[in-house]
């Protein structure tokens, strides 16, 4: 049985993607390293937990001891690495941490494979995931491309742009067959509601501010995160080694227009008058190295591997409402910090 570690998968997008591969391949076994940190979630997998083919690992990426326990004992033969701190503002405030875990922990997780996987390159890969904001910010046009040099302007985008040179160095320097994905702003179901869309969401419940940073004409490529999964399995499988693929959602929206399309999905949801969640928008001060505009040219990737969105932004943020709105327990229970009490209660500690 083919071993691939997933790191990370815990998390919004890797619990997707475990969840994805579980299902999918039963014939992998499929092993799932989260430090459980506050974005980390064991409830967002509870339907997988009990499959003979899933192993769930908690460790710590920036831990290379550790790492290299898990990799001697399960041997991956592939390595899908998604953990990370990726929070803008959380980087403003604590930019070492965002240097300890997207730098110092690829590394960590970059080293393990080499050693474990010394000359016997055959069959195995190295599967980065990043993000676009590593190519800093654009004008009123144009569109980021693989080969967009990189202006990270947060410690996040940062960190991210570091944890992509290594990989590529370890390619260059070593030989480690890699590949790598820089993907635009993901939503749906299982999203930490500490970003927009789901906090708006949350908010909009409770009649809450939803607060706008500076004008809300920044503007952002938003890519539905059940997409973002197919792509990644597509990558991992087909993708070519040494390569970098751009995935985005052809989907570019300012972020005030999204929010007041949020705002009237949400009327229409609770049976509210319309506008009155628009009457919610507060406007606050701006964020220091706020990128002005995203946009990720996903041409490469279409026409290469034959990947596209398969919803449009519309019917994507209708059924992320539709998640939250039916999941009002996990909203609660994350907010809350009951999950922590789950894992005790599920594994032990």
């Amino acid at each position: 049985m083919k071993s691939i570690l997933i790191t990370g998968g815990a998390g919004f997008i890797g619990s997707h993607v475990v969840r994805r591969f579980v299902k999918r391949y039963p014939d992998y076994h499929i092993v799932n390293l989260d430090a459980l940190t506050y974005a980390g979630n064991l409830e967002n997998l509870k339907d997988i937990e009990n499959r003979p083919n899933y192993h769930f690992v908690k460790a710590d990426i920036n831990d290379a001891n550790a790492l290299r326990d898990v990799f001697e004992k399960h041997r991956p033969e592939g390595v899908i690495h998604l953990a990370a701190e990726s929070h803008v503002d959380r980087s403003i405030t604590d930019p070492l941490a965002f240097v300890k875990t997207n730098v110092i922990g690829t590394v960590n997780l970059l080293n393990a494979a080499r050693e474990l996987w010394g000359e016997n390159l055959d069959n195995k890969r190295f599967y980065h995931i990043s993000t676009d904001e590593v190519y800093g910010t654009l004008g009123e046009t144009g569109l980021f491309m693989e080969t967009t040099a990189y202006d990270p302007n947060s410690p996040y985008s940062a960190s991210k742009a570091s944890s992509d040179h290594f990989v590529r160095a370890y390619g260059e320097t070593y030989d480690l067959p890699y590949v790598v994905t820089n993907c635009s702003n993901n939503y749906g179901p299982n999203h930490f509601p500490e970003k927009l869309i789901p906090l708006f969401i949350n908010n909009i419940v409770n009649m809450k501010p939803l607060p706008v940073y500076g004008d809300g004409n920044y503007t952002r490529d938003w890519l539905y995160v059940i997409d973002h999964a197919r792509a990644i399995d597509l990558v991992f499988h087909e993708g070519v080694t040494g390569e970098t693929y751009n995935i985005g959602g052809f989907n570019e929206w300012k972020n005030i227009d999204l929010v007041k399309v949020l705002c009237k999905q949400m009327d229409e949801k609770l049976g509210r008058e319309v506008g009155t969640s628009e009457g919610l928008i507060t406007y606050v001060k701006d964020r220091p190295g706020h990128d002005r505009r995203y946009a990720i040219d996903a041409t490469k990737i279409n026409e290469e591997l034959g990947w596209e969105p398969s919803v449009t932004f519309e019917e994507g943020l209708k059924e992320t409402i539709d998640w939250y709105m039916d999941n009002q327990e996990w909203l609660d229970n994350v907010t809350s910090g009951d999950y922590a009490k789950y894992y005790a209660d599920q594994y032990g500690e």
